[in-house]
């Protein structure tokens, strides 16, 4: 069996790399082509070229890239028909992932399989209809998402979320962490303004003022700030003017373990909008989303969304237990109080979280071999 598959940022290797497994798991003689990063090239991928040329985020930086990036997905397309695959697996990644698969079905008939649903629950829905022209089957993360693939004429399989498979601090290692860290029995908060440096510039001063709003609300509150690696100058350079100021941790240095510590530790977190909210769920931690933009975004993707909230942990337990302020409504005061009333009456959180993580697939066959039969059953 012939595998072509590409992944183009971390993400997408993780998922690629677990995969493959999978495959080689349920499939004999299973040979692997394709584009990933370290983990899927330890699972036997010879890359075609480093993943690093082509996670590029941002309409400027692709602008600025699109030359050398429509040459790679030509290069790609081309490497693809020549190997002649039973199936071309694409990871997330759209950008470049679907335009190959595209150049593919258009001179071919090989069977084509996108990772990663994208969120046309939210906003954009015409994606799907536009995807199916190209795409066989999707394999997709979220519980409801299927529905909104098929509607578009695709085969689509929930298969599972990769959070549920994410290592958890102990009881042990939370011991450690707040030895380690002098916090003793003290209730903590996590403060979590993001990975991009453009939404971690615009976050900080206000998560700064919602830090000096809870200290005078909870005295004994501490606050960990668990830095992103690729923003963890700008995180500490910015927190050292805080009034109050919270421990820095930087995953790069103190290990991943310390920052599975720190989530599975905290009492409550201040979080950014987006996946990090699975992650504090899968540690049973309750929180608050906040999260701004621009003003011309916030005009845009106001009138763009087609949900009445965008944390991932209120859509999939279908509740909306988690507080969020988004845009205009992103002000300290108001996430300060969301804060205090979570740290006061947790319950409601702590059992949707429960629930989020039993529908993303906890308990059950691993995310990648659960994708790997849905793709193996779409062959048949």
């Amino acid at each position: 069996m012939r595998v072509f598959v590409i992944a183009g940022e971390a993400s997408g290797d993780k998922l690629g790399a677990s995969l493959m497994a999978g495959l080689r798991q349920h499939a004999d003689d299973v040979i692997f082509e394709g584009i990933g990063g370290d983990r899927m090239i330890a699972e036997g991928l010879q890359s075609l070229f480093p993943i690093d040329e082509i996670s590029i985020m941002g309409i400027t930086e692709i602008l600025s890239q699109y030359r050398h990036l429509k040459a790679r997905i030509r290069q790609t397309a081309d490497a693809v028909l020549d190997a002649k695959p039973d199936v071309l697996i694409t990871i997330d990644l759209p950008e470049f992932s679907l335009r190959v698969a595209k150049l593919v079905k258009a001179r071919s008939e090989i069977r084509t399989v996108h990772y990663v649903a994208p969120t046309v629950w939210a906003w954009r829905p015409g994606r799907a209809k536009k995807m199916a022209a190209h795409i066989d089957q999707v394999l997709a993360l979220l519980p409801f998402e299927p529905p909104y693939m098929e509607a578009a004429g695709m085969r689509c399989d929930f298969v599972g979320h990769p959070v549920v498979t994410d290592p958890i601090a102990t009881s042990d290692d939370i011991s450690a962490f707040r030895a380690r860290f002098d916090i003793g029995t003290a209730p903590l908060a996590l403060i979590l303004p993001g990975s991009r440096r453009s939404e971690v510039s615009r976050l900080l001063p206000i998560f700064a003022d919602v830090v000096a709003e809870l200290h005078v609300r909870h005295p004994n509150l501490r606050f960990v700030l668990p830095a992103a690696p690729n923003v963890a100058s700008v995180v500490a350079e910015a927190a050292a003017t805080w009034s109050v100021k919270p421990m820095i941790i930087d995953p790069s240095k103190s290990g991943m373990a310390t920052k599975q510590a720190a989530f599975a530790a905290a009492d409550v977190a201040v979080a950014a909008s987006g996946t990090v909210s699975l992650e504090l769920a899968a540690s049973g931690t309750p929180m608050v989303i906040a999260y701004d933009m621009n003003w011309l975004s916030r005009q845009i993707i106001g009138r763009m969304l087609r949900v009445d909230t965008v944390t991932l942990v209120n859509l999939v337990s279908e509740t909306r237990v988690i507080p969020e302020f988004i845009g205009a409504n992103c002000e300290p005061d108001k996430i300060a109080k969301a804060v205090s009333a979570v740290l006061d009456a947790p319950e409601q959180q702590k059992a949707a979280m429960a629930l989020t993580m039993e529908r993303l697939g906890k308990g059950g066959r691993p995310p990648g071999e659960r994708a790997a039969l849905a793709v193996l059953d779409g062959l048949k």
